[in-house]
Formats: C-alpha cells, sequence, structure tokens
C-alpha cells in the first residue's frame, strides 16, 4: 500500500489524529487566530499590494491536469535522485528565516519534523538557532544551506565553510533579497525580528562576524545587532562573484531566485550545479511573474543540463503534480509548514509535510501515473 492510501487509512479509523487543518486556507486562518499580528503579517503578507503572491497561488489554475484511465498505478515510486543522494519525495522545506517568532524552538522543531519524514531541510542564514544546532537536530538526514551572501564576503565565505564542516549536502545562494522590500505590514507594524536579535543566530556563532566586534555579542548584543544591519545584503553583488564562493565549498551550488531564461542561461554559464525557480513567495517583487509561470521557459534553456527546483505558491498535491510535470525536479514548501510550526510546534510541521506527500502521491495515481519520472507536460493542459 503506497504512501497516500496509508495516511488515510490510519486518519479514517482514527489510528493518526488530525491535529492541525488539513486545508490551506484553513491552516493560514488558525494560525492568524493564534499568533499575534507582527509575527504573523511578517510570514504571511508580501511586498507591496500583495499580488505576487496571490497569483503564484491563481496561476497554478491556467494549469490543468488530463488523467489517463486503465493504467497500473497499484504501486508507486515517489524517490527521485538529486546530487547523488536517492530523496524519498520530490520535496525539500524551503528555507525561512526567524522561525523562533512562531514557536520557541524554531527552526530546530522545523528541522526535526523534516527528519522524521525524510524530507531535506534547507536551513537558512537567518534562523535564531546556528546551522550547528540545526544540523545536530537532523542527525544524518539530508539537508542543506542557504546562504544569504554577507557584504562582508568573508562572513559568508565562513557560513559556507561552516555549513560543510556539519554535514550539510549543499548550498543555497538566495539571489533576489539583496536588500528587503517594501513590505506594507512589515512597515505598518514598524516590525523587523532581527533588530530584536531575532533570526541572527549564525551570525552571533560566526567566528569572522564575531572578531568583527569590539565586544562578544553576549558582552554587546546592541552592536553585533547593529553590524549586522550593516551586512546583511549585498546589492553590489555580480555573476563574477559566484567564483568566490565556489571556491569556498566543494559541494553543489545552487542558485534561488532565477526568473528569466536569460539567467538561467547564465547560472549554467558560470558552472552552478542547480537552480530555483522562485519569487521569494511574492516577499521581493510585486508585480514579479508567479514562478509556475517562469517554470517552462526556464525548463527550456537549461534542457536537463542542471536540476531546476521550484517554489513559491506550492499548497497541496496538485501544485506539485504540475511542477513536476512543467519540469521541475522537485519543490520546496515554505508558508504551510510553518503555519503547522505555529499550531503545533514539531508535530504540526510533521502532519504539513504528511498532508503534502499524501496528497500528491494520490493525485499522481489518479492522473494515472505510478513515479515522479513519469509525470511531463503530455499530462497537463493550459487554460
Amino acid at each position: 500500500m503506497s504512501f497516500g492510501n496509508q495516511v488515510q487509512l490510519k486518519v479514517y479509523q482514527n489510528l493518526e489524529e488530525n491535529i492541525i487543518p488539513v486545508s490551506f486556507e484553513e491552516l493560514e486562518e488558525k494560525a492568524k487566530k493564534v499568533l499575534d499580528a507582527k509575527p504573523f503579517d511578517y510570514v504571511a503578507a508580501s511586498a507591496g499590494a500583495e499580488v505576487t503572491v496571490k497569483n503564484n497561488s491563481k496561476s497554478f489554475e491556467k494549469w490543468q491536469i488530463v488523467p489517463r484511465m486503465l493504467c497500473d498505478t497499484s504501486k508507486r515510486d515517489l524517490s527521485i535522485e538529486l546530487f547523488g543522494k536517492t530523496l524519498s519525495y520530490p520535496l525539500l522545506c524551503a528555507p525561512i528565516g526567524v522561525q523562533s517568532i512562531v514557536h520557541p524552538e524554531g527552526e530546530l522543531a522545523s528541522a526535526r519534523a523534516a527528519a522524521a519524514m525524510d524530507v531535506p531541510f534547507i536551513s537558512s542564514t537567518a534562523s535564531t538557532y546556528s546551522l550547528e544546532k540545526t544540523a545536530e537536530a537532523m542527525g544524518d538526514r539530508n539537508r542543506w544551506f542557504q546562504l544569504y551572501w554577507s557584504s562582508d564576503r568573508e562572513v559568508a565565505a565562513s557560513m559556507v565553510r561552516r555549513a560543510e564542516a556539519a554535514g550539510y549536502s549543499a548550498i543555497v545562494i538566495t539571489l533576489d533579497t539583496p536588500m528587503m522590500a517594501w513590505r506594507e505590514k512589515d512597515i505598518e507594524h514598524a516590525y523587523l525580528p532581527f533588530l530584536q536579535a531575532e533570526g541572527i543566530g549564525n551570525y552571533l556563532s560566526d567566528p569572522v562576524f564575531c572578531s568583527r566586534l569590539e565586544k562578544s555579542p553576549q558582552e554587546d548584543i546592541r552592536s553585533a545587532i547593529m553590524l549586522w544591519a550593516q551586512i546583511f545584503g549585498n546589492p553590489a553583488l555580480t555573476w563574477k562573484d559566484l567564483e568566490f564562493i565556489k571556491m569556498q565549498t566543494s559541494l553543489p551550488i545552487l542558485l534561488k531566485g532565477i526568473l528569466h531564461p536569460d539567467d538561467a542561461k547564465l547560472a549554467i554559464e558560470h558552472g552552478v550545479d542547480g537552480i530555483i525557480v522562485s519569487n521569494h513567495g511574492g516577499r521581493q517583487v510585486d508585480g514579479a511573474i508567479p514562478a509556475i509561470d517562469a517554470l517552462p521557459e526556464v525548463c527550456d534553456v537549461v534542457n536537463g543540463q542542471i536540476p531546476v527546483l521550484m517554489d513559491s505558491g506550492i499548497r497541496r498535491g496538485a501544485d506539485i503534480v504540475k511542477a513536476l510535470s512543467l519540469g521541475a525536479k522537485a519543490v520546496l514548501v515554505g508558508r504551510p509548514y510553518m503555519y503547522g510550526l505555529a499550531l503545533a510546534g514539531e508535530a504540526g510541521v510533521k502532519q504539513v509535510l504528511r498532508n503534502l506527500i499524501a496528497d500528491f502521491d494520490l493525485t499522481m495515481a489518479l492522473s494515472g501515473k505510478k513515479s515522479v519520472r513519469e509525470l511531463d507536460r503530455s499530462l497537463l493542459k493550459r487554460i
């Protein structure tokens, strides 16, 4: 019996309890009720009028699945191969910073849940807990590290080297956040959690960062916060800077935030190992192209030379089926697991992942496909 059928059976027999809402909309609404407005809006809200985040979800509706009948899908294979490792599912936890604002255990709880579900966890630079503590929480499970490239390049290099030493298996460089966007809700609340020392754990534990301070963060946290504010972003970066990071690690390097096919070409020309098509969940450029609309063109340009992953708008199993059919090797899920974390900590994240995988498994089977490798554009019709 495959994953989705097993989950259904356990739920229907009351062997597993639904501790959080199953639908994304109810999940988000309940999280809104339990969280204070500032942290909820920090997670849920996006840039400007929030057109991009709305269109991320709406654009999935343009692609419709055309199921095939009388296909033997009794045994399914959800696994994929990525950078020499077998992943049980084509799903990863997207890098999300400052998770401690919705739950005191923050990234540690999410990482443990991902490990329990055998889903790779991408640890954010902007975590409250250090990348070493997150790695420890995951044991030997697959994990990646996401880099916000600091304007102090030696701090960026130090974090990459620390990640490799701590057993992370890939580096994800986020390109679309050289500075924070105009996020109306955060401006209204005058809320930036980093200024309360939330989400800067990787900096406070970094030897290069600490060497820039006259006193240790324990002695003078305010100076540490101010230094973080000075060096967080790096709008001066160009393609030629990638060589510097490549020199710091032997790990595969993926670029997150690619939306234009010409940038995909440049990524390949500069020797990166993977691309993540993403608009940061609508949090950076209001009015940007939905990620699912950018995906086919990027995949066409890449033409299988390197893996293409995708995030921004993944809410249900059908979304995963559509993204993979359009060429994504795997998808990243973000806000849903944050709401699960807010409502029930580690167990909430675990159940969000369980539900997504089960939904994906059943949707794939009901579409007439028995493995991820069978998913292609012939399954979809654009309206």
